[in-house]
């Protein structure tokens, strides 16, 4: 008898019953999609981010301490470039996303003045310890450098002129420039493109290392390593780490050292490498972790909002349907249904219509989750299977909710009132 009536009444109040689906889908697949984007956001942020550049510095050890203690900078100290793939080979290889060393020096011109210059990778392809290969270098890390003209090709005299010093020389692409040898030999080097990034690059001649390991007479020497890599915004934990790694527990090591924290990885960094010091670039990991937690919070308030507007709207459909039907549910108590009897079949009413919403809102959320993620991550987001508990006691409470002033209603009706038609 009991599902007789719930079954009467979803066929005669089947409109009524189908906007409370339409409500309980948009909101679920609204609420759905966001979470699976919330759990998902951070390594699309990561990702994001690791377009602006690198988030950890390697330099030789003692020129950190050097400038650290006396803000020295010590240039007789340098690091070994046949190491720079050991980089790979740490406990985080696959956050490692790039890397580029990098020499630093005085190109003497032809006339006798001094230039800034850096030798670096622009696009080199590597063999790493393990065999693999690897293709890394500054047109990887540094996308938002401007180039007029081409990036040099490796190995050969080829140069970028920073825009900067560009004009103050009035260099052009396609100029050659003079300069001195280290031991007096004159040489010449092709200006491939003029380079625009807003730092110091700007004021520098770049060019690839090899060229310049040979201009300064220093084989196979590189004095830093720019290092982007993914990483998990830090906690306390990971601070506690930075200042003192000697100072964590046992556990406290294990949990720091397996997660990729910035400083975890860091410190990887520094056991691979001999003699070498790295730090991460501050200003971008912090970043990284307070853009990660305002774009989690923005989603948190989406989802809220977007169930607060679905109990909204099944509380006025179901207290509408409650007042069509008050003569028929004034008649059931006349004939001896109690409250609770009348509240139950309301709510399975309501739940039978609000669960085939929430599973149509659910496959609704699968889709929508991948829209938001190829427009603005440009990939794909990940499905969460604990979004679905969460969705469900979700979608229980925005149900209860809504049926809240219904259930007021039921509770305060007469059923001689209504039978009489007041």
């Amino acid at each position: 008898m009991f599902w007789q009536m719930v079954k009467g009444a979803l066929v005669r109040q089947k409109n009524r019953f189908a906007l409370i689906a339409l409500t309980v889908a948009l909101g679920v697949s609204l609420a759905a999609a966001m979470l699976n984007v919330m759990f998902d956001v951070g390594d699309k942020v990561n990702q994001e981010l690791k377009a602006y550049g690198a988030n950890i510095t390697v330099t030789p050890k003692n020129s950190a301490v050097l400038k650290d203690v006396y803000g020295l900078e010590n240039t007789s100290e340098y690091l070994n470039e046949a190491d720079v793939g050991k980089i790979k080979t740490i406990f985080w290889t696959n956050n490692i996303v790039a890397f580029a060393p990098s020499l630093a020096g005085n190109l003497t011109l032809a006339d006798g003045s001094e230039i800034p210059a850096v030798g670096t990778w622009f696009e080199h392809e590597m063999t790493l310890p393990t065999g693999e290969t690897f293709s890394t270098g500054d047109i990887e890390m540094k996308s938002w450098w401007q180039v007029s003209g081409n990036y040099p090709v490796e190995g050969n005299n080829e140069v970028l002129v920073g825009q900067k010093l560009a004009a103050a020389k009035n260099i052009k692409v396609g100029d050659t420039i003079g300069y001195k040898n280290f031991d007096g030999t004159q040489g010449a080097l092709k200006v491939s493109g003029i380079v625009t990034g807003g730092g110091d690059e700007d004021n520098q001649l770049l060019m690839d290392l090899a060229v310049m390991q040979k201009i300064l007479n220093l084989p196979g020497k590189i004095d830093s390593i720019d290092v982007s890599a993914i990483t998990t915004p830090e906690n306390e934990l990971a601070r506690k780490a930075a200042a003192n790694p000697d100072m964590l527990s046992q556990q406290e090591r294990e949990i720091w050292y397996c997660t990729a924290y910035v400083s975890a990885i860091a410190y990887q960094i520094e056991e691979v490498i001999a003699n070498s010091s790295a730090r991460p670039v501050r200003q971008i990991a912090e970043s990284e972790g307070k853009i990660l937690d305002k774009t989690q919070l923005l989603m948190l308030l989406i989802t809220i909002l977007s169930l607060l507007s679905a109990a909204l709207g099944v509380s006025n459909l179901v207290s509408a349907n409650i007042m069509e039907r008050s003569r028929e549910l004034g008649l059931l108590k006349a004939i001896g249904a109690t409250n609770f009897g009348v509240i139950i079949l309301i709510l399975t009413e309501i739940f039978i219509a609000g669960c085939v919403g929430g599973v149509v809102g659910y496959f609704l959320s699968l889709g929508l989750a991948q829209i938001i993620g190829t427009t603005v991550f440009g990939s794909a987001i990940a499905n969460n299977i604990v979004v679905v508990p969460i969705v469900t006691v979700l979608m229980i409470l925005i149900l209860l909710t809504g049926s809240l002033p219904a259930i007021r209603m039921l509770l305060s009706l007469q059923p001689a009132e209504v039978l009489h038609g007041r």
